[in-house]
This record gives structure tokens, C-alpha cells and sequence, in this order.
């Protein structure tokens, strides 16, 4: 679950993440990772919704969903079978007072939503996520550029699981691995354009961004990439 964290701070990037409990994974199949992707989208929201009585009954695609304004701006995401990575900002300085905080009431609605969901779906009790959401503040141009980097390659390990100690051994390959895994934000950076697209902020995103060229991406975490 998402707990309130006093560090985080509005109008500053962070990268946020979690895994499952004793490492288990917590997307089983195609139906987890949508669910969870359509939930990063709708509850980024100060507004309530319930998934199944909003989306699923009235039959509407959730990236069409009138959400109301979001508490966070997305720059980039990716799941991975055991855990998910996450680079926003939020710039809702009204909503930042007291105990509420926008960025931990965004991570606290979507964890909620989806051990909900995972929960009744394979007939489990209890926390599905370690412990609350881990978070580390991006306050430099090279960090937020390895840091991005980092979040769009992490599919990699599927297909090379030592590729950060080794270097990407084929990279045309991994390349095109990259291109297809649809669980990830790489797709709208580098891709073609989807609904997932809607998730993102792209304004959000500082000018130093290395959002252009794959190869910049390489460049950034592997040496003579």
C-alpha cells in the first residue's frame, strides 16, 4: 500500500517504484497489466471512481474517461512481472497541504484499486505490494536522464537478465524487443501513437530530456552503447 510521505515535495521530480511481496509477481497475465495501466490513467484524479461501475459496465474506454483534473503529471512508466517503476512530478501546489500530499494519495488510489482487483480475481487476502511505495527524489539533469533511461531499458532483463553488468550483447535485438513490449511508456516516445499515450504529461517533461533518439538511451546507461 501507498503511505503519506512528508518528503515529497511539489514541483520536483521522483522516481517511484515497488515489487511484490517476497519478490512474487504481480501481473499473471495480459488482463493485470491492463488493468493496472487503464488504473494509472484513471486515478491519477482527486476525483473517486469506481473501475468496474465507471468503465467496465458503462462499456467506455478508460483512456476516454472524463477523470477531472490529475493530481500527478506522468513522464514515463514501465511494469514488470514482479514490480513497476514510475517518473512524475506533481504541480498541484493547492493540493499539497496539511497531511494530503498528491503524489501519495495518486500511488495510495492505484495500489488500493488494483490488490482489490488482484485480490478478488485469484481469491487472495492481504497486501499484495513490500511495504509502502520507495521513492527517490530526481534533482539533476544526469540523474533524471539515467533515471529515464533506466525505467524505458528494464525490460531488457527479460530477454538478458545481466545486461546492466554485461552491456546489451545485441542490440538490434533488444531494440526491437523494446519496440513491442507494450508495458511501457517506450512505445510512446518511440513508437507509433496509442491510448496508453493519454497516461503522460509530455509537457511536463524538462527540455533536457532524452526523449528523441533510442540510441540516446543506450548512450546514457551502457557504456559505448
Amino acid at each position: 500500500m501507498a503511505i503519506r510521505d512528508k518528503n515529497l515535495v511539489i514541483n520536483e521530480y521522483y522516481h517511484l517504484y515497488n515489487r511484490g511481496n517476497d519478490k512474487k509477481e504481480i501481473f499473471l497475465d495480459e488482463e493485470d497489466y491492463d488493468r493496472f495501466i487503464k488504473l494509472l490513467y484513471i486515478c491519477n484524479s482527486k476525483n473517486d471512481f469506481n473501475f468496474r461501475n465507471s468503465i467496465v459496465r458503462n462499456k467506455i474506454n478508460a483512456f476516454d474517461f472524463e477523470r477531472g483534473e490529475p493530481l500527478v503529471s506522468i513522464v514515463g512508466w514501465v511494469l514488470m512481472p514482479n514490480h513497476f517503476h514510475i517518473i512524475l512530478i506533481s504541480h498541484r501546489s493547492d493540493l499539497g497541504e496539511g497531511d494530503y500530499n498528491p503524489i501519495t494519495e495518486f500511488l495510495r488510489k492505484v495500489s488500493t484499486a488494483y490488490v482489490m482487483y488482484f485480490n478478488k480475481k485469484y481469491g487472495k487476502t492481504g497486501s499484495l505490494f513490500e511495504g509502502k511505495f520507495k521513492s527517490k527524489h530526481i534533482g539533476e539533469e544526469n540523474y533524471f536522464n539515467y533515471i529515464f533511461s533506466y525505467v524505458h531499458l528494464n525490460p531488457i532483463k527479460l530477454i538478458q537478465s545481466n545486461w546492466k553488468e554485461k552491456g546489451i550483447l545485441d542490440k538490434n535485438n533488444a531494440k526491437d524487443f523494446l519496440e513491442k513490449y507494450k508495458y511501457s511508456s517506450f512505445q510512446d516516445y518511440f513508437g507509433q501513437g496509442r491510448r496508453q499515450e493519454n497516461i503522460l504529461d509530455k509537457n511536463s517533461i524538462p527540455e533536457y530530456c532524452l526523449c528523441n533518439h533510442i540510441k540516446d538511451l543506450f548512450k546514457w546507461i551502457i557504456k559505448d552503447a
